[in-house]
């Protein structure tokens, strides 16, 4: 979308592709929607344009109730960005915001708090707390709509300060006190899914929105193919399957479950979580785990122009490149699986956890641990895994610079210097430091040129520098295409 012109366009034909890529706001009617609204189209002169929620909201505008704007997928830029308003935004969407202050963003940045601000304006149209703010109300709205907890108890949980701001900022985004908006939560099924109370299940139930196709098979099938005894499971049959794991995040731990049958744009989740104001880092970690934020439509394009790619997007659309619900577990896993067969990994990866693993206060069906801390790997023997002398020793300076700091795996990681640290421990081959690039740092244009697959395309293609920026996916098109050859 390069100029308004285009985005009314997109708003006029109601188009799904670029919700959350912007938001339109109606100035004679004070709301702001998505561009996929069902709502009679506006006319263009009563028509403005925001590059996110927050910036419509800080112009004055409240979320549209039909299509409620604050629920869909964030944009693929903050994804396929390294520069500092996409670090800046991965960290906000997890909640560095909420737990350090925008002081604490701008340290893990690097840059001074009025530097953040600046650009962050410049870019999206609102600075970190203006952000956090919009994602503390929508956190708030899920709520107040999917459980019965008192609304004080709500601001909290939310991350809001005091019940006052709690009670002033949703009356502002929602034109609707919490308990009018309690009340007004859906009661039956819409394009954009409906909300309700939660059942006997417990947790909080989630429609975790993305857009275009969604080959879900394909990432639980990646998911299972990797599950460790302890934290992860697979229950059900193929096509109906619910994938659950154990959580370890900054207020507690928790579990997620998420069902393999999408709806119409989200897949259902449901969190069970220690503590709830744990409610907005959980999701956004299960959202990068399960790549909710892509933009399938730009991947096919690029990649379906290759002759050589062509066909393997043609046969899945929508294909997902998995992220990580824990970075510091994917790098021990990597680190742990490599040059050994898959089962191979996930037995040593199944030991390592029950060896070193938390146990959980109340186990959940196969759900027994959390994932070790890398503090606890730092010294630890690990003589338990069975294998060699340097493997363990990879395993500890890895373990030791993930626990000080000295290599960052979070949302907000410089890249191009986490994989150089990866690469400058004994031990660590240019295959897992990409790997780990590609999930735990969600870069979407990472090439594992020394993969077989990718070798054998690249000699068919000539040319992948023409699948930038979606390397990545390419990757898990070439890796999907061998797992359905092997299976036939």
């Amino acid at each position: 979308m390069s100029s308004d012109d285009s985005r009314y366009e997109a708003v006029s034909s109601r188009d799904a592709r670029f919700d959350g890529e912007f938001f339109f706001a109606v100035s004679t009617t004070g709301i702001y929607c998505r561009p996929s609204c069902p709502a009679t189209t506006p006319k263009r002169r009563n028509v403005m344009f925001f590059p996110t929620a927050a910036a419509a909201q800080s112009g004055g505008f409240r979320a549209c109730r039909r299509c409620r704007p604050d629920a869909v997928p964030g944009s693929a830029d903050w994804n396929a960005r390294a520069d500092l308003v996409g670090r800046a935004m991965r960290l906000i969407g997890d909640g560095v915001v909420d737990r350090e202050g925008v002081a604490g963003l701008a340290a893990r940045l690097g840059y001074s708090a009025r530097q953040v601000q600046r650009q962050l304006n410049a870019e999206v149209g609102a600075g970190p707390i203006a952000l956090a703010r919009a994602q503390r109300a929508h956190t708030a709205r899920v709520l107040l709509q999917t459980t019965t907890m008192q609304a004080a108890e709500i601001a909290f949980a939310a991350g809001f300060a005091s019940v006052r701001q709690f009670n002033d900022t949703v009356r502002e985004v929602y034109a609707l006190t919490p308990g009018e908006l309690r009340t007004s939560r859906p009661g039956r099924s819409s394009r954009f899914g409906s909300v309700g109370i939660a059942d006997g299940g417990g947790g909080v139930p989630l429609r975790l929105a993305h857009r275009g196709p969604y080959a879900a098979a394909g990432i639980f099938d990646h998911l299972a193919a990797r599950a460790l005894t302890g934290i992860e499971e697979m229950v059900g049959e193929r096509g109906g399957r619910t994938y659950r794991r154990t959580l370890r995040l900054p207020h507690g731990t928790g579990i997620a479950e998420v069902r393999e049958r999408t709806g119409d744009g989200w897949l259902e989740c449901r969190l069970h979580l220690g503590d709830l104001r744990d409610l907005t880092t959980a999701t956004q970690r299960m959202r990068r785990l399960f790549d909710l934020d892509a933009d399938p439509y730009a991947v096919g394009e690029r990649l379906g122009a290759d002759p050589a790619l062509a066909p393997l997007v043609a046969r899945t659309p929508g294909l997902r490149a998995p992220g990580a619900a824990d970075v510091h577990e994917l790098a021990v896993r990597a680190v742990i699986g490599q040059q050994v067969s898959r089962s191979a990994g996930r037995r040593l990866g199944s030991a390592l956890v029950t060896a070193y693993g938390v146990p959980l206060q109340v186990p959940s069906g196969g759900l027994t641990r959390t994932f070790p801390d890398p503090g606890d790997l730092a010294d630890a023997g690990l003589a338990e895994l069975g294998t060699t002398d340097s493997r363990r020793a990879t395993l500890r300076a890895l373990a030791t610079a993930l626990a000080d700091g000295r290599i960052g795996l979070g949302p907000g990681a410089d890249r191009d210097l986490a994989e150089k640290e990866l690469l400058g421990l004994s031990g660590v081959d240019p295959w897992t430091a990409g790997y780990i690039r590609m999930r735990a740092l969600g870069d979407p244009d990472v090439l594992l040129a020394d993969d077989p697959a990718v070798r054998r395309a690249v000699r068919h293609a000539g040319d992948a520098g023409a699948w930038r920026p979606w390397r990545t996916y390419a990757v898990h098109h070439l890796w999907n295409a061998d797992a359905m050859s092997e299976s036939r």
